[in-house]
């Protein structure tokens, strides 16, 4: 069991120390800790997990560690994954932070944090495909364009919050995709 803890520790402490810039740079990468290097859950179950962890309040990284921390390793994964996941970036926070604001107004520095960006953007579209080619496979590819669609949508023109688009594809997914044929 302690070799699970460790691993636990690990899979959230690397995903959350390279984690650049919080929550939506961090996801991408627990999800290569969580489904690709340790296989604990597969792409759907993560995106089941990321849509659930959205709709409740509070910092993703924690939600995702203590749901999986749970499921992996009991009352003692949670604190092991949460520890991994809220600590070392904490005190890595308070660190830089100084180093940052000493050199701020270096070319060097600047230059890093404009430049991370852009890999940040790649890991999320990574994500979001993979994510997306999962929906298309279990709902076929017309559901998952429509609902797509529907909830960019609702959220970025209509400013409905996340939480309420998540708690209505859960519904729709609960009460009617069952009934419908995937094509």
């Amino acid at each position: 069991m302690l070799a699970l803890w460790w691993k636990l520790f690990l899979g959230f402490f690397i995903a959350n120390i390279l984690g650049y810039g919080g929550g939506p740079s961090t996801i991408p990468l627990m999800q290569a800790q969580i489904v690709h290097h340790y296989g604990w859950m597969s792409n759907a179950q993560f995106a089941n997990l990321l849509a659930i962890a959205n709709a409740l309040p509070g910092p993703i990284a924690t939600k995702i560690a203590t749901a999986l921390g749970y499921q992996v390793g009991g009352v003692v994964g949670i604190v092991v994954a949460i520890i991994a996941t809220v600590v070392p970036s904490a005190l890595l926070l308070i660190v830089l932070l100084r180093v940052l604001n000493r050199f701020r107004d270096s070319r060097v520095v600047k230059g890093m944090t404009r430049l991370i960006q852009p890999a940040i953007t790649i890991l999320m579209l990574l994500m979001t495909w993979e994510l997306f080619h999962s929906s298309t496979s279990q709902l076929g590819i017309f559901q998952s364009l429509i609902l797509a669609v529907i909830a960019f949508l609702l959220i970025e023109w209509r400013k409905v919050h996340p939480a309420f688009v998540i708690i209505g594809a859960f519904v729709y997914g609960g009460l009617l995709v069952p009934h419908i044929p995937a094509f």
